[in-house]
């Protein structure tokens, strides 16, 4: 009677140890790589010169290269998978990609959902001009003045910093980037705040319009890549692999390929 009783609590212990639910090991992702030979990396494909589109259908961008060298690194397949930005942390959480690398900068908010490497890129707002003066500029107090027109993407994190930072200036808030180019080169406006990649890229595409960016930008926003919480091995993998890339100058070329040299905008759509 005894053993018998002994063998039905055994075997309501491994009843419930089976309905709890499996916890995530530490590795699980640098695993998955070895196991199926295959780096699946998220980027939005429309955050140029970081991630975007050419005229054939085909990615390019910094943060392309990026993704390439480091699956080049591990020796395995490179599968990008393109989502809608806002789409990435939760296709991070599913496990449906590997890593997040699409010009996602570092902050505390996300830290609270995944381990970030790096960074890799310093970014942040920066404005877009004609003007010599407002090109120099070092700080929003240089710009807060009611005589000066800001443009701004529409209800964007761009506009709400010119409120915030500069509330005497007069913000007129555009549909697009491209719209608001159009405004500037036609001197409808002294300057436009954007992120700094969006500035550079408008001063590579129209070389002859006289516009210019700041060398630095007026905040400071961390890129980083994003990979999932609890993969202490898959975190060191590639945080060794950006320190060496630092160090050999692979990612100064590539900033200079994407940030200087402007013969990759003619394969733009």
């Amino acid at each position: 009677m005894l053993k018998a009783i002994k063998h039905l609590v055994l075997g309501g212990l491994l009843a419930m140890l089976a309905a709890l639910p499996v916890q995530a090991v530490a590795g699980d992702t640098l695993q998955r790589v070895i196991d199926f030979k295959v780096l699946k990396v998220g980027m939005s494909a429309n955050q140029p010169p970081m991630t975007m589109t050419n005229r054939e259908g085909g990615l390019m961008g910094f943060d392309v290269d990026l993704a390439k060298a480091l699956a080049a690194a591990m020796r395995v397949k490179l599968e990008i998978k393109t989502m809608p930005f806002g789409e990435l942390l939760t296709a991070l959480e599913d496990d449906k990609i590997d890593m997040i690398i699409s010009g996602m900068s570092i902050t505390p908010e996300r830290t609270e959902m995944v381990t970030f490497v790096g960074p890799y890129m310093m970014s942040g707002k920066s404005i877009l001009t004609k003007s010599s003066v407002l090109g120099e500029v070092t700080s929003t107090a240089e710009f807060n003045n009611k005589d000066i027109k800001l443009l701004a993407l529409s209800n964007s994190t761009s506009a709400s910093f010119v409120k915030g930072a500069a509330p005497e200036a007069t913000l007129v808030e555009v549909a697009s980037y491209d719209e608001g180019v159009e405004m500037l080169i036609d001197d409808k406006a002294d300057a436009m705040v954007a992120d700094m990649p969006m500035c550079v890229l408008s001063v590579l595409r129209f070389p002859e319009a006289g516009l210019t960016t700041l060398d630095r930008p007026l905040t400071v926003e961390p890129i980083g890549i994003a990979i999932s919480k609890g993969d202490a091995q898959f975190e060191n993998l590639v945080g060794n692999y950006l320190r060496a890339y630092e160090k050999t100058g692979v990612l100064n070329q590539m900033r200079q390929r994407w940030f200087e040299d402007s013969s990759w905008v003619a394969a733009l759509p």
